[in-house]
């Protein structure tokens, strides 16, 4: 726990992510905080990891994956809910098994001459040496999974539920043995199911040769991209309304090299236009020829052996690699005169997931899924009742297509690592062997084997157990009920089943999502999940994807050491623009820093930062002690409506999964809203001398508003909230309260105001233009200015008024005035019209002049009283020319005597000013006195100069045709770049001189 001073909790000056990180994944773990409790009652959460391989390390898919989970389950824990997140991993059988044999290989020995018992006790020590590494890297992200529920598909519960899955398809019928074509991975040497196969676009070659008719009449042409399987033919096919060839259709050609006589024969699923028309038709090598071999009852004739290389039926190839055989039978062909030309050819090749090399459809004998039943129910439960429901909804019709498109499941792997096939073969009834024919038994033990083999073959049976074990796939379609306790109803089945939403990536849906629907379906009557939560990928920097084979991968743990996990978490589910969309990662790879991570781990600072100023202003009370807030002035109604007003955006972005929308939203409260405009609004009420009652109700308003923060971001952010909460709320070192099971913020639609949201945002934009103009006018911040507010609507100016304290307080505004802009306007209109009224003036005076001359020729012409008026006359001259035209105040005063209602409106426009705007509010700051405005003017006209110097230049270069001809495209985007940038710079700079009155 952070340590407090009594009456004073405190937190350090500089956060510390690493040593705040390991202590709080401690305590959590050490305390059990996320161990679930299915008598608790209260709705059920749950989520089951996709358990990463046993022998994997964390990789940034991981860690977005674990992140988006982590924040779900998070949530619904502190709304309430019953929450289980159940961890573990899977058992990778390829992957483990090629590891242990390229092991062995350095050794000079195989897992043959190892024996199997030996085998697995070397993938069981390696299991038990590599787990710990991604179960470990997982606890760095901190995640909230329950350790006591840890499973490992291979652990004792899983098989016995993978043994009852398999003894109870088999006995229904839907699970046989059979000989058929399977993608074959010759550098396992393991069956692989379509799933695992990957295609591959490469640049290959089309070999084009000619078969000769037996009876000399001439020759047909095929066309082949893997030549070596000519070997293997067994007819060759024409459309039967082709009519280049539909006279030759039941003759026979004789195949080069083997000197075998195949039949030519017609079948509609020949495409007359692809190569010549004429296709060779090897039914043991290829998927569409095996179906073309059943429909012709052609011989299927195998000449790869497991191994990739050929065996006795390919003649003088045998025990070649099949590649260096192709080019063998090239050559032969070549020279027998049987090539006829080789074609540059784009095509796809099937590549094994795991063996990375190309697949080779082979025929054999394997265990099979009759995958029709399951999917049909599956496609029930989708097609019925909507379930499960995929988020983004497009998915849906993507994993219907492919549950109407699966085939029978090949699930047996030719491996020892993995969950043994439980069938036991009576080789005693096949000389001790084990053959295609051998018959067997299928138990759930060797015990319940071997009474079934003696009822059947009598007691002198001799059993063996299948060698092969299941496919991976097979125990993971069972992973969201076996790892609850099935086939057993246990009580944690019974309270957390089916688990209510599944979190993968979109490229699982075919391995395992499907796997476990049909699975479900079957055994449980439900679908395993509510809801399916498809995500993207994380991109590299280039916004490509992240591969081994690019080298392009970002290590997570490398960021978690420079900047701490919660900056990580917080940075790749903010990145999400929308449910299931990719995500890019900045990266710098020759520093090995993101900037991206960096500026989440400056918001774990500031948020740090607000909570120290907080709580040194607290007197050493908590929020509890401090109570709600009971808030009227101005400043505390609008933080509490925006806080509310978060809660509720937050809260129904989760419960959509608009997890990144929710992230930036509390982003941009936290920073913006609370830390920027709040706490500086309530810095002076906070001073000592302060009103007590005002004091007390900012402390109040806060630490409320403080500790929804921490409970709001507590989901995306987990450690720092709970290092501030447990100081915030003064926790003892003893106490075993954790922010994880708080209840999240609740909405109070009582305190949300949107109105008054809308009005105190015009303040605070107010404010910051007025920032800005200040640091456009490089006013240094200890300088109080002059401002004047001008706009026509009166609505604003009653907000302007009512906040005006905000914006002379944070703006540094000494002297503020909020004027109707229209009757700014009207006067500037009437300015011209002043020489008009003038002249009109004139006019009017000599008119009025002229008969007052009149009347004073004739009173000058009556004796005595001429003279007096004259002497009046004089004098009264004199003194109004002294005291209304003398000087300009007493002109100015004399002008608005006759015209009040124009002086009245006449503005105060200052020269000189910086003037913005504020949607229809100008705003100016008169700089007289305040900076050296030349200066200013200088600093900006020189800045603007080399702007348009540098779009001169940039323009020049690209209106250059050598340049954009011969200069690499990139290099020719830059200099496009740049020069949109420098011109936009040049605008801005001449808005500013504008706006320099």
């Amino acid at each position: 726990m952070t340590a407090t001073i009594p009456n004073l909790p405190s937190l350090p000056s500089l956060y510390d992510p690493f040593s705040t990180e390991a202590k709080w994944q401690k305590f959590w773990e050490d305390n059990q905080v996320y161990k679930a409790n299915p008598n608790k009652g209260g709705e059920p959460y749950c989520i089951v990891i996709p358990p990463p391989n046993v022998t994997g390390s964390l990789h940034m898919g991981h860690a977005f994956e674990s992140a988006l989970i982590d924040t779900l389950v998070r949530y619904h824990r502190m709304q309430g809910r019953n929450t289980l997140w159940l961890p573990g991993t899977d058992h990778a059988s390829i992957a483990v098994h090629s590891m242990l044999e390229k092991q062995l290989k350095t050794e000079g020995k195989t897992r043959y001459e190892l024996g199997r018992e030996k085998f697995l006790e070397r993938a069981w020590q390696w299991k038990a040496e590599s787990e710990g590494t991604i179960l470990n890297q997982l606890r760095r992200l901190g995640v909230s999974v329950d350790w006591s529920r840890e499973r490992f598909t291979l652990d004792e519960g899983l098989s016995k539920a993978v043994v009852e899955a398999f003894t109870r398809l088999y006995e229904e019928g839907l699970i046989y043995r059979g000989e058929y074509l399977v993608n074959w991975c010759p550098a396992s040497q393991s069956a692989v199911s379509d799933v695992e196969v990957e295609n591959q676009e490469v640049n290959g070659n089309l070999w084009h040769f000619r078969y000769p008719l037996t009876d000399g009449s001439g020759f047909v042409e095929v066309a082949t991209t893997r030549p070596e399987t000519m070997l293997g033919d067994t007819a060759v096919a024409v459309n039967p309304n082709d009519d280049r060839y539909k006279h030759l259709i039941g003759k026979t050609v004789t195949l080069p090299i083997l000197q075998r006589e195949i039949p030519i024969i017609g079948d509609e699923f020949v495409d007359p236009t692809f190569g010549t028309g004429c296709v060779k038709v090897t039914p043991a090598h290829d998927l569409n020829d095996f179906d073309m071999g059943k429909r012709h009852n052609l011989p299927l004739i195998n000449i790869m052996n497991k191994d990739g290389t050929l065996n006795a039926n390919a003649g003088e190839f045998q025990e070649q690699d099949r590649f260096v055989a192709r080019k063998n039978v090239v050559s032969r062909l070549e020279t027998d005169g049987f090539l006829v030309k080789i074609e540059d050819y784009k095509h796809t090749i099937p590549y094994s997931d795991r063996g990375k090399v190309p697949i080779e459809p082979l025929l054999s004998t394997q265990w099979f899924v009759k995958i029709r039943p399951l999917a049909d129910k599956t496609l029930e439960f989708l097609d019925q009742q909507t379930s499960p429901g995929f988020v983004p909804q497009r998915w849906t019709k993507v994993y219907r297509d492919w549950l109407v498109k699966l085939k029978d499941w090949c699930i047996s792997r030719q491996l020892w690592w993995g969950h043994q096939i439980p069938a036991w073969y009576a080789v005693s009834e096949t000389d001790g062997q084990i053959t295609d024919n051998t018959p067997f038994v299928v138990a759930k033990s060797e015990t319940e084997a071997w009474e079934k083999a003696k009822a059947q073959f009598g007691e002198n049976v001799k059993l063996e157990q299948d060698p092969d074990v299941l496919d991976t796939w097979f125990s993971s379609g069972l992973w969201p009920f076996s790892t609850l306790g099935w086939p057993e109803q246990t009580q944690d089945l019974a309270t957390y089943y089916p688990t209510t939403t599944l979190v993968t990536g979109f490229d699982i849906i075919f391995f395992w999502v499907a796997r476990m629907t049909m699975m479900a379906g079957y055994f449980t009557g439900q679908m395993p999940f509510q809801t399916v939560y498809i995500h993207g990928l994380v991109l590299d920097e280039k916004g490509q994807k992240m591969s081994k084979t690019k080298g392009n991968g970002i290590d997570p743990l490398l960021l978690i050491d420079k900047y701490g996990t919660d900056a990580l978490r917080y940075t790749l589910i903010r990145e999400v623009a929308g449910a299931g969309q990719d995500i890019r990662l900045e990266y710098d790879r020759k520093k090995d820093e993101s900037a991206s991570v960096e500026a989440s781990r400056n918001f774990a600072n500031k948020l740090w930062n607000a909570a120290r100023f907080v709580m040194m202003n607290l007197d050493g009370q908590t929020p509890a002690q401090l109570g709600q807030p009971l808030s009227t002035e101005l400043s505390d109604r609008w933080i509490l409506s925006r806080y509310h007003q978060v809660v509720k955006q937050t809260t129904n972005y989760i419960e959509n999964y608009g997890l990144g929308e929710a992230a930036k939203g509390l982003y941009e409260f936290i920073w913006g809203d609370f830390c920027d405009q709040y706490i500086e609004l309530v810095k002076s009420r906070l001073q000592t001398g302060a009103n007590p009652a005002s004091r007390r109700v900012a402390q109040q308003t806060l630490a409320y508003v403080l500790e929804g923060i921490l409970k709001l971001l507590h989901p995306f952010m987990p450690h720092i909230t709970e290092e501030i909460w447990q100081t915030l709320t003064q926790q003892p070192a003893d106490s075993s309260q954790t922010l994880p099971l708080q209840l999240y913020p609740q909405i109070d639609a009582n305190l949300i105001d949107l109105g008054l949201e809308e009005q105190f945002e015009l303040l605070i934009a107010t404010i910051r233009t007025i920032r800005n103009l200040r640091a456009e006018a490089d006013i240094k911040p200890g300088v109080k200015v002059t401002a004047n507010l001008q706009t026509e609507s009166e609505k604003e100016r009653e907000i302007l008024t009512a906040g005006q304290s905000y914006i002379k307080d944070l703006a540094k505004v000494e002297t503020l005035t909020i004027t109707d802009k229209q009757e700014n306007q009207t006067v500037a209109a009437k300015k011209p019209q002043r020489g008009l009224k003038t002249i009109g003036l004139i006019i009017v005076a000599i008119v009025f002049g002229r008969l007052g001359l009149a009347v004073g020729y004739a009173i000058d012409d009556t004796p005595i009283v001429g003279t007096f008026f004259e002497i009046v006359g004089f004098g009264y001259t004199a003194w109004f020319v002294s005291q209304n035209l003398l000087t300009a105040q007493a002109r100015l005063r004399l002008w608005r005597r006759f015209f009040p209602q124009i002086e009245a409106q006449q503005p105060q426009e200052p020269e000189n000013a910086i003037a913005g705007v504020v949607g229809t509010i100008q705003v100016l700051i008169p700089l007289g006195g305040v900076v050296d405005i030349e200066a200013v003017r200088a600093k900006l006209e020189k800045s603007l100069s080399k702007a348009e110097a540098e779009v001169q230049s940039l323009s020049s270069r690209l209106n250059n045709p050598s340049f954009v001809d011969r200069a690499r495209a990139e290099v020719v985007q830059g200099a496009r770049d740049a020069l949109a940038e420098a011109q936009k710079q040049a605008e801005i700079l001449r808005v500013r001189l504008k706006a320099l009155l």
